[in-house]
């Protein structure tokens, strides 16, 4: 029942345009879209936050890129140029500070994003906090049970083609 209901709201979570589903492991599922082509995890934020927030992890072929994250935030961030103002990402353990407009962030860099990606591999859980434009800080919280997999699942799901 609990993976039934996880997969009925990983398929809300997806994009209308996703194609394939490459199958849903806990709390993570893997996609794959056609046009422009592209194979990713994805994973939403626990609880009940006011607007739905999700993590993704990325293989873009065309680009060249390959576990690239990007997280849709519950709220609008502050401006990140003001003085105190950082998303931040914790995986387990280890700290990385993300890039951010509106209510996405991404890694700073490639090397980030490879080391998000291991980091996520080795911990249980994963949050993001940042100050809200409205003001008051917020974190969003997810379960990393299935993100290996789910990962994999999207690295084969655009084998060939990366």
């Amino acid at each position: 029942m609990v993976r039934l209901l996880a997969l009925t709201a990983l398929l809300i979570a997806a994009p209308l345009a996703a194609r394939d589903s490459l199958g849903v492991y806990d709390g993570w599922a893997a996609f794959s879209d056609a046009s422009p082509r592209r194979c990713y995890a994805i994973a939403k934020a626990q609880g009940s936050p006011p607007a739905p927030a999700y993590a993704t992890i990325s293989n873009w072929p065309d680009k060249k890129v390959r576990g690239a994250l990007h997280m849709v935030l519950s709220r609008d961030v502050a401006d990140t140029s003001a003085k105190g103002a950082s998303v931040r990402l914790a995986v387990g353990d280890k700290r990385f500070t993300l890039v951010a407009k509106g209510r996405n962030a991404w890694a700073k860099d490639a090397r980030d994003d490879a080391a998000i990606m291991a980091a996520l591999r080795a911990a249980a859980r994963m949050s993001v906090s940042a100050r809200s434009a409205k003001g008051g800080s917020f974190t969003d919280r997810y379960t990393l049970s299935g993100v290996a997999t789910a990962m994999d699942a999207a690295t084969v799901g655009c084998a060939g083609r990366l």
